[in-house]
């Protein structure tokens, strides 16, 4: 019946999608502007709670729709399954996922802070695991093909090793992260890191 957007960052793929799909656009979330990215805390509590004060649902919007909602990507999967229920709660009928990235299965070792696999959610699971984890009708994500077609620019310049375990460089898969995050700055990269 209706696409949205996850604001903000979904907002552009919401209206791509929209239009090849021929739904309408809505907006079936507002945004608290003053709560950052969720999945880039140090701590799954203060990730939980950031998304409980980061959305409002638009109940008027959203009653006895089915609503495709685009994100950006699911990384930990602490946002989506907040984000399903809100839209549940507030009237929708039927909540499909579409992720307008590849899944990600691997560390980004180079600013992100998702630095072990088994806090990445599509290392863990299937997609359709994740599908019943968010507690979505349906899933998709955009394929790696899919997104370099997007971007259209060849692939060779892009860093894809989050979706495809291809890194650029030499890079240690798994760090300790509490011993980097309690280690003295000077201290970092020369021990706390493990090998596993």
């Amino acid at each position: 019946d209706m696409v949205m957007g996850v604001p903000d960052s979904a907002t552009a793929a919401g209206i791509g999608y929209s239009h090849w799909s021929n739904l309408p656009l809505h907006e079936g979330l507002l945004k608290n502007r003053y709560v950052g990215r969720t999945f880039i805390e140090p701590d799954q509590r203060i990730r939980d709670l950031g998304v409980k004060l980061k959305f409002n649902p638009l109940p008027q919007m959203l009653d006895g729709k089915r609503v495709v909602v685009i994100d950006d990507s699911i990384v930990r999967g602490t946002t989506t399954p907040q984000v399903v229920k809100l839209l549940r709660r507030a009237g929708a009928k039927q909540v499909h996922m579409r992720i307008c990235a590849p899944p990600i299965r691997y560390p980004c070792f180079f600013g992100v802070d998702m630095a072990t696999r088994w806090e990445l959610i599509a290392a863990q699971k299937t997609v359709a695991e994740v599908r019943d984890f968010i507690g979505a009708d349906s899933l998709g994500h955009l394929s790696i093909d899919g997104l370099i077609k997007a971007v259209a620019l060849p692939k060779d310049i892009f860093c894809m090793a989050c979706f495809t375990g291809d890194y650029p460089i030499p890079v240690q898969l798994e760090m300790d992260k509490l011993a980097l995050e309690t280690m003295p700055t000077d201290q970092q990269g020369h021990s706390g890191v493990k090998q596993r």
